[in-house]
């Protein structure tokens, strides 16, 4: 997954669902960030970024090698 929100520290500002540009987080029933939709993920950062609780990690995929 390309977007790991720690629920624990999440306390439901809002501002990453706000800076997605690409509508990947949502608040959940219960008010905390959830990822709705990691494949439009665009790995920018801003929702970690602006974290104010240090809840996001965004995990940049490794591209694989293509051998010769």
């Amino acid at each position: 997954m390309a977007v790991e929100i720690n629920r624990r520290y999440c306390k439901g500002c809002g501002i990453c669902v706000e800076l997605c540009p690409k509508s990947v987080l949502v608040l959940d029933e219960i008010g905390k960030s959830t990822v709705k939709n990691p494949d439009a993920c665009i790995y920018c950062g801003q929702c970690e970024l602006r974290c104010p609780d240090y809840a996001i990690t965004v995990v940049k995929p490794v591209k694989k090698e293509e051998k010769a």
